[in-house]
């Protein structure tokens, strides 16, 4: 499983750089709330993906006789 570049996170639109004595809200537009939506989307993607991952590492395989 090679490691994958993550495109998500644009430094050029990051606007996180606000002093401690900006008590202003910020407001989330439409793009935003896609983006977060989407953001979402691809975690679940990721998880179940991992999922099945582990279950495939760690599965008890058919032909395997039973202990007990």
């Amino acid at each position: 499983m090679e490691p994958e570049e993550d495109h998500r996170y644009e430094p050029d639109r990051d606007k996180g750089t606000y002093s401690f004595s900006d008590t202003r809200q910020t407001r989330l537009t439409l793009g935003d709330i896609n983006k977060a939506r989407k953001a979402d989307e691809k975690h679940s993607e990721e998880k179940i993906k991992d999922l099945y991952h582990v279950r495939a590492m760690y599965g008890i395989s058919a032909q395997a006789p039973a202990e007990m």
